[in-house]
């Protein structure tokens, strides 16, 4: 009898990002008996800290990959099937450091439940390209243990052409990374598919043009469509609006669909304060079929009003975050509003009508009647009930900028007004009573663009924080309790390079904790 490790998975999905927790337990697996040896093969591929473990069972079986830096391991691969009827199955192994000798083997489960353990293989990992590593540096400020898991770190150009996607253990250590052309733009942002692939929006700049690629974990490209290729997509399916750039966030459906945030430009004559013609910039989501093919549409311009601009008109609605909710509408962050919209998609078949706005000045009734205690120019929120309709539970960078600090419409950083600050907050939302209520926020320097606030399955914040005041150059995340006064539990400070968006996962494999 050899030991080895199985897991049992319990999956969360949220906003169409997959998240995941896993529990191993030690078991005794037995070699079956119709193929009492298996032998695998262990190689380099062109990212030098992820292997290809190749191993070929003769019928129907999955194939994860335990690894480690001993004979222990304590890391695994999401399983892997087999070609119908068995064969050669390659696993990528990522989430190695630099310069170091680590262990691995395959674990084959057959679909009768019986396992074959193949032998410790070793594999040597290679340095990263020199010069170009990301400075991280990570303290743990009351001495406890953070959340185990990996920060996947979204990083905009720096002064060295330094890497702009990697992912980073507790420590601190680079453990992956995907090196590309940057001419092609910034990840805004890059996101892992329940196929262990990742997904990333690549845009030389905000809201221009853009490409969608889909790659593995070696770095190897396998599907990619650019913003040309969807533009003529929209005109074979008869859409009226052409996209002036794919940007800021997607969501990989699970029936394969594919929903983009655009940018849609459309031309005003003598709104008010406005004389002569404006082009104003707005926002549409494109509902991409299996076959990519547009199915369903959705434009701002159809649905709010033109001459609400709180900030930075005439870049008007300046959305940011796409979320699936749970009854099969969406949940759209309009930045420039400051506004989270629920609009009614109904899995597709939707009017596209608004449901609900929440925000100042919105639908809804804030508890606190205080206008600061609510989110302005909001990024990333995040549903962290188990529901997401209702009265659930949701986090949210607040950025604050143009904060109305007062119901004389007093905005933080106006003349003799305070400052702006930022803060990762998390409200609690009744939909049905279109009230809403500051459950906990943790007010910080001002960082007035970018961000994310999560909840981790032990209870605690993780936040980003892309551009803090006191660092203009550089980016910072963190974890801290969730408690009246927190506490800083892990810190990551980005020297010289801001970051869009920084997230923490389980691990870089999808329904698998480390």
């Amino acid at each position: 009898m050899n030991s080895c490790r199985l897991a049992t998975v319990q999956k969360r999905v949220a906003g169409g990002i997959l998240t995941a927790a896993l529990t191993f337990a030690a078991v005794a697996c037995g070699t079956s008996s119709s193929q009492p040896s298996l032998r695998g093969e262990v190689a380099a591929t062109a990212n030098p800290l992820v292997a290809q473990y190749m191993i070929s069972p003769s019928r129907d079986a999955q194939v994860a990959v335990e690894f480690g830096l001993d004979t222990s391991y304590g890391f695994q691969t999401s399983p892997q099937p087999t070609p119908s009827g068995g064969g050669s199955t390659t696993v990528l192994v990522a989430g190695m450091q630099q310069n170091s000798t680590y262990h691995m083997r395959a674990v084959v489960t057959f679909t009768n439940g019986g396992q074959v353990v193949d032998s410790d293989h070793t594999f040597i990992t290679g340095p990263a390209p020199a010069g170009r590593i990301p400075t991280l540096t990570v303290t743990t400020p009351a001495g406890i243990s953070p959340a185990p898991g990996v920060e996947l770190v979204g990083l905009n150009p720096g002064t060295s052409n330094q890497l702009r996607i990697v992912a980073v253990d507790p420590a601190g250590n680079l453990i992956w990374y995907y090196d590309y052309d940057t001419t092609l733009g910034t990840a805004t942002p890059i996101k892992l598919l329940p196929n262990g692939h990742f997904l990333v929006l690549l845009s030389p700049g905000l809201e221009k043009a853009g490409a969608v690629r889909e790659i593995d974990l070696a770095g190897n490209t396998i599907n990619q469509f650019t913003n040309d290729d969807l533009n003529q997509w929209l005109t074979t399916a008869g859409v009226n609006f052409q996209a002036f750039g794919i940007h800021h966030d997607f969501i990989a459906m699970d029936n394969g669909h594919l929903l983009l945030l655009v940018s849609v430009n459309k031309s005003f004559t003598d709104l008010p304060g406005y004389p002569g013609t404006t082009v104003v910039q707005g926002d549409a989501i494109v509902d991409l079929d299996p076959s990519l093919k547009p199915v369903w549409v959705w434009s701002a311009f159809d649905h709010l009003d033109v001459n609400r601009h709180p900030m930075n008109f005439p870049d008007w609605t300046h959305c940011n975050a796409l979320l699936y909710l749970d009854d099969g509408n969406l949940l759209l962050s309009v930045r420039h509003q400051s506004w989270l919209l629920k609009i009614d998609y109904a899995n597709g078949q939707g009017s596209g009508d608004i449901l609900w706005k929440l925000g100042y000045e919105g639908d809804f009734t804030l508890a606190s009647g205080a206008p600061a205690d609510w989110f302005y120019a909001q990024h990333y929120p995040d549903i962290i009930s188990p529901n997401s309709t209702g009265d659930f539970l949701l986090a949210v960078f607040d950025n604050g900028d143009n904060r109305v600090l007062d119901t004389s419409g007093t905005t933080c950083g106006s003349a003799g007004a305070p400052a702006c600050y930022s803060r990762p907050a998390v409200f609690e939302v009744n939909e049905a009573a279109h009230t809403a209520q500051l459950n906990w926020a943790y007010p910080t320097v001002y960082s007035f663009w970018g961000g994310v606030a999560q909840e981790l399955p032990n209870t605690n914040i993780f936040f980003n924080m892309s551009t803090p005041a006191n660092d203009s150059t550089g980016a910072r995340a963190m974890e801290l309790t969730q408690e009246a006064i927190p506490q800083v539990i892990w810190q990551l400070e980005v020297t010289g390079q801001n970051s869009y968006r920084t997230i923490h996962l389980p691990s870089l494999y999808p329904e698998v904790q480390w």
